[in-house]
This record gives C-alpha cells, sequence and structure tokens, in this order.
C-alpha cells in the first residue's frame, strides 16, 4: 500500500500542496451547459482510466437485489406481508441522481480506537486517494466524533449543471453495506468550477476492508434552486385533511399495490 494514515501525520490540503502558481491560468470562454444536461469532466489522461459515474439505478447493492419481495405471511389487515423490496419510494431513492464511484482500489484496516486506521492503495495510482482532514475540523473527540478520524475521497470529476442548479452529494441512499459515510453537502455547482471532493468517517467495525474501484462513494442530486419551497407551516390538519388522510391510510391497508397504481408517479 502506498500511503498510511495516522494522526500523527496529518496530510495538508491539495490547495496548500501545490503552492503558488507561476502564471495565472488562461481564461478561455466556455460553452453554456445545455438546460438538460449534467457533465463529469475529468483530466484528459484520466478518461480512459476511470470507472465513470452513472445513474444510481446501477448501483444497487447486493443486500436489495437478493431479497425476496413477499415474506410469505400476511400482515395485520390481512394483505400479503411484503419485504422493503417491494417499497416503490425506497425503490426510486435508489434511481435518484447520479453515482461517483471509487477510482481504484482502497484497502482500509480500521483498529479497535476507530482513530489509528490505516489506508493505502496500489504505487501505480496516478493520483492520492484519500486524504486526512484534522480531527478539530469536525470537533473530535468531542461527542459524536469520540472515535473518528475525518478523511475524504478525492474526487477526479468535477460537475458542470445548468444555471440555476445546485447539486447536493449525500452518502448513496440505503447503502448499509458501506464502512463508510460521506458527509452531506450542497454545492452551487453551476458557479463553482473545481472539484469537489467528499469527505467521510470510517462506521465500519474494526477489520480489514478492500474497496474496489466502482465502490459508490456519493449520490450527486442536482437540484432547482427555484424549486426549493421558500415557505412552510406548522398548524392542526383541517377536517377536510383529516378526512382525506384517513381514507388514503385505509386504502393503503386494504388494497394491494395502490400505491403503485394510483399515487406513483415514475421517475
Amino acid at each position: 500500500m502506498s500511503d498510511e494514515t495516522t494522526p500523527q501525520h496529518l496530510m495538508r490540503e491539495n490547495e496548500e500542496e501545490g503552492g503558488e502558481l507561476s502564471s495565472p491560468p488562461v481564461s478561455l470562454a466556455v460553452d453554456p451547459q445545455p438546460d438538460d444536461l449534467i457533465s463529469f469532466l475529468c483530466e484528459p489522461d484520466l478518461v480512459d482510466l476511470l470507472p465513470k459515474p452513472e445513474p444510481a439505478a446501477r448501483f444497487i447493492p447486493e443486500w436489495f437485489r437478493n431479497l425476496d419481495r413477499n415474506m410469505g405471511v400476511p400482515d395485520a389487515h390481512g394483505l400479503a406481508s411484503l419485504t422493503v423490496k417491494a417499497c416503490l419510494p425506497v425503490t426510486d431513492a435508489f434511481t435518484l441522481g447520479w453515482i461517483i464511484p471509487l477510482a481504484f482500489e482502497v484497502r482500509v484496516i480500521i483498529p479497535e480506537d476507530g482513530v489509528n486506521i490505516q489506508i493505502g492503495w496500489a504505487p501505480e495510482a496516478p493520483f492520492k486517494l484519500v486524504e486526512q482532514h484534522h480531527p478539530g475540523q469536525i470537533g473530535a473527540p468531542s461527542p459524536p466524533f469520540e472515535r473518528t478520524m475525518p478523511l475524504k475521497f478525492i474526487n477526479p470529476w468535477r460537475i458542470r449543471v445548468p444555471e440555476g442548479y445546485s447539486v447536493l452529494f449525500t452518502p448513496p441512499f440505503n447503502h448499509f453495506e458501506l464502512p463508510f459515510t460521506c458527509f452531506t453537502g450542497l454545492v452551487d455547482c453551476d458557479r463553482f468550477a473545481a472539484k469537489v471532493n467528499l469527505p467521510f468517517a470510517l462506521t465500519g467495525p474494526p477489520g480489514q476492508y478492500s474497496l474496489p474501484a466502482g465502490t459508490p462513494l456519493a449520490q450527486v442530486i442536482p437540484i432547482a434552486r427555484e424549486a426549493m419551497l421558500p415557505r412552510h407551516e406548522v398548524r392542526a390538519s383541517s377536517s377536510s385533511e383529516l378526512h382525506e388522510q384517513g381514507e388514503a391510510t385505509y386504502r393503503k391497508h386494504h388494497e394491494p399495490s395502490l400505491y403503485r397504481r394510483e399515487w406513483r408517479q415514475r421517475k
């Protein structure tokens, strides 16, 4: 393995490692981003080496793929007891946005203390795959980070989105099999022309892990800023709203596949 990460050997941020530029970058005109397109851009010499970001639907985890849809027994209302495999809201979450995959295999050793971790990768990797944040950046070792060493995956992909869009970077939805969790962030990628790295914390139990190339790191979801609701209210339901809710609840428990047939909109 090419690198070891310990709290005694903190890695500096990429911005600090490069030092000052000897000359400013040349400004070139960039075509506007089409209104219906998200672009993942990398360095030209890497484009044929890296696993590509793809629609999140292509990264459904094995635990979900292998799960039976029917539990084989009736529920309290006499309908078939179904597993989460039959829950369309969960399925829709799996298919939302795109996944940024791990570029090359990373090996991890999580010790009993959760802090003195070791991380490495093949020496031929063309860039550093993981760097370390200072624990104080998340307030460690104060709760809830008593046994946490903050790290970050180096993301080789810049994301371009149309004007007016931000991008939500979040842990891949319902990927409970992963031994790490990325921090969630919202970036105005229509204006921010740099790459967004992926801070994370190791969450698996002590042991050795091999994260193969292509492991899903983060789910990225473009959000039109004008679609974010600016107002909210908190109040008691009206009589008509209670009637509507009661009718929907009754039908949910007595009509099979009702959500799929009447309420769900195909994504």
